[in-house]
C-alpha cells in the first residue's frame, strides 16, 4: 500500500506539475549522471566538496561547447536545409513520377499523386511549424535563460545535498518498507545505469556518424550525426525514422551513384555496431525486456510525457517489472498447496 501511494503520488506530481518542475527533473537527471565519476573521484580519497567542484566545473565546460560550438553549428544547417526543402521536394518529385513508366507493374500514376499530395501537407505543416516556432521565439529564449541559470544552480546542490535529501525523504517513510526497499535498490542501480549508458551511446554514436559522414562529403553532416546521435533514445523506431532524412539528402547529392551507396553502407554499419556491440556493453546490468514491451512503454510513456517519457520508457518498463517482482507470492503459492493436499 506504501508503494502504491507513493507511485500514485510521484505520477500525479508529474502528471500535473511536470511543465513546472521541469528544470528540477533535468538537474536531477544530470546529477544522476555525473553522480558516478564524483564517487569514483572520492574513492581516490578527494574530499566530497572538491570533488563535487571538480565534476561541477567540468558539466559547466561541456554545457558552454555545447552552447558556442555544436548548437550554433547544428541551427545553421537547419536554416540551409529548410532554405533547400523546395529544391529536394522537386527533385524527389521527379523521380517518383518516372517510376509508374519504368514499373507499371508495381506503381501507378494514382498511386505516386496521393504519396506527393501527401508529402506535400507534411511540408506545409512543417512551414506553418517553423513561423509559428519563429513567432514564439521571444518566450523560448526566455524560457532557455531561466534554464541556464537555474539548471547549473541545482545540479551543484544535488551533487553536493544528494546524499542528505535522500535521507532527510527515507526519514518520513516507516521502518518496515521491505517491499519498498527491495524496488528502490533495484530502481537506483537501473536508473543509474541507463542514464549513462544512454548518454554515452548518444555521444559516441553521434561522434561516429559526424566522422564518418565528414568523410563522405555529405552535406548537414553535424545535424544528420545529432539526429543519429539523438535517435537511439527511441529503441527500434529511432533508427528507422532517421534513415529516411539521411537517404532523402545523400539521394539528391549524389543521386543513384556510388557515392549514395557508401553513405547508406556506413550508416548500416554505424548502426549494427551500435544494436550489437554497443548496447550490450553499455546496458549488461540492465534487466532485459522483450523488444514488444519496449516499444510500448516508448508509445505509452512518451504520448504522456513526450521527450521525457520516451527518455524513461525502458526504466518505467522495469519499474514495473521490478513492482511485479517484488510483490508478494506468499498467499497465491499456500492456495495452490492446499488445493493440491
Amino acid at each position: 500500500m506504501l508503494l502504491l501511494v507513493l507511485l500514485v503520488g510521484a505520477f500525479g506530481v508529474i502528471l500535473y506539475l511536470g511543465q513546472a518542475l521541469t528544470p528540477v527533473f533535468t538537474s536531477i537527471i544530470l546529477a544522476f549522471l555525473m553522480q558516478g565519476l564524483s564517487e569514483w573521484l572520492r574513492k581516490r580519497n578527494v574530499p566530497h566538496l572538491a570533488s563535487v567542484i571538480l565534476v561541477f566545473i567540468l558539466f559547466v565546460s561541456i554545457l558552454l561547447s555545447l552552447l558556442l560550438f555544436i548548437m550554433p553549428l547544428a541551427w545553421k544547417q537547419s536554416v540551409n536545409l529548410f532554405n533547400e526543402l523546395p529544391r529536394m521536394v522537386t527533385e524527389a518529385k521527379a523521380v517518383l513520377l518516372l517510376l509508374p513508366q519504368q514499373y507499371p507493374d508495381v506503381f501507378s500514376e494514382q498511386q505516386i499523386s496521393q504519396i506527393i499530395d501527401l508529402a506535400t501537407a507534411e511540408l506545409s505543416q512543417l512551414g506553418q511549424w517553423v513561423v509559428t516556432y519563429s513567432l514564439n521565439s521571444i518566450t523560448g529564449l526566455v524560457a532557455l535563460l531561466i534554464y541556464l541559470v537555474l539548471v547549473p544552480i541545482l545540479v551543484f546542490f544535488f551533487l553536493k545535498d544528494g546524499g542528505s535529501l535522500v535521507r532527510w525523504w527515507v526519514s518520513f517513510l516507516p521502518q518496515k518498507k521491505e517491499m519498498l526497499t527491495q524496488v528502490w535498490n533495484e530502481m537506483d542501480l537501473q536508473i543509474a545505469n541507463y542514464v549513462r549508458g544512454k548518454v554515452i551511446e548518444i555521444v559516441i554514436v553521434g561522434s561516429v556518424t559526424y566522422i564518418a559522414f565528414t568523410f563522405l562529403g555529405i552535406n548537414y553532416a553535424a545535424l544528420l550525426a545529432i539526429m543519429v546521435g539523438l535517435s537511439v533514445l527511441i529503441p527500434y523506431i529511432g533508427a528507422a525514422l532517421v534513415t529516411l532524412p539521411v537517404a532523402l539528402i545523400g539521394f539528391v547529392q549524389w543521386g543513384w551513384t556510388n557515392e549514395f551507396w557508401y553513405l547508406m553502407l556506413a550508416y548500416g554499419i554505424i548502426q549494427a555496431l551500435d544494436g550489437n556491440v554497443l548496447v550490450p556493453l553499455l546496458f549488461s546490468e540492465a534487466v532485459n525486456l522483450h523488444p514488444v514491451s519496449i516499444i510500448i512503454a516508448v508509445l505509452v510513456f512518451g504520448s504522456i510525457w513526450g521527450f521525457w517519457g520516451v527518455f524513461f520508457a525502458i526504466p518505467l518498463a522495469t519499474l514495473i517489472k521490478a513492482i511485479l517482482n517484488a510483490w508478494p507470492k506468499t498467499h497465491a503459492l499456500g492456495a495452490v498447496e492446499s488445493s493440491t493436499e
